[in-house]
C-alpha cells in the first residue's frame, strides 16, 4: 500500500475513473459537479493515487487557498475500504501541504466520516451543511511546523 503523486495525464485519468465510480455512480453526485477547473496538473492542486497490491484504488487532492491546504476528492473504491488506505491518502496530502509551507489544512468531510477524521487529528469547525445532497462538516487540522 503506497501513495504516489500524480505526474501524468494517464494517472490523472485513473484518479478520475476512481472518483467517478465512488462519487458519481455510488453516491449520485452529478458528473458536472464532480470535475472542475482544478482537475489538471498545473500546480494549484496536487493529486495522488493510492495503491493496494499494485492496483490503483484510491485518490485525493490538496488545493492551496490563501496559505491553507484544502483536502478534496478523497475516495477509495468500495472493495478496498477498511484496509487503512484512507489514512495513507490523508497523510500523503498533509505531507504535500507541509512541503508547501502550509500550517493548516481543512476539508469538507461527509458526516459519516467525522470520527475517522477526528482520529487523525481534525476538529469539527461547522454545523452540518449539504454538498451535492450529502451532509458534510468543515474539519480543520493544524500541521506541525518543521
Amino acid at each position: 500500500m503506497n501513495a504516489k503523486r500524480i505526474r501524468t495525464n494517464e494517472d490523472l485519468k485513473i484518479a478520475f475513473a476512481i472518483r467517478e465510480d465512488v462519487f458519481v455512480k455510488e453516491q449520485c453526485v452529478p458528473l458536472s459537479d464532480e470535475f472542475d477547473q482544478f482537475d489538471n496538473l498545473d500546480g494549484i492542486c496536487e493529486h495522488i493515487l493510492v495503491h493496494h497490491k499494485e492496483q490503483p484504488v484510491g485518490t485525493g487532492r490538496v488545493r492551496f487557498i490563501d496559505h491553507v491546504g484544502k483536502l478534496e476528492r478523497i475516495c477509495i473504491l468500495e472493495p478496498y475500504r477498511k484496509f487503512g488506505l484512507g489514512k495513507i491518502i490523508i497523510k500523503a496530502l498533509e505531507e504535500i501541504a507541509e512541503e508547501r509551507g502550509v500550517e493548516q489544512v481543512k476539508l469538507h468531510g461527509q458526516t459519516h466520516a467525522e470520527g475517522f477524521y477526528k482520529k487523525l487529528g481534525y476538529r469539527t469547525s461547522s454545523s452540518i451543511f449539504m454538498e451535492d445532497g450529502i451532509p458534510h462538516i468543515l474539519m480543520i487540522k493544524e500541521l506541525s511546523s518543521k
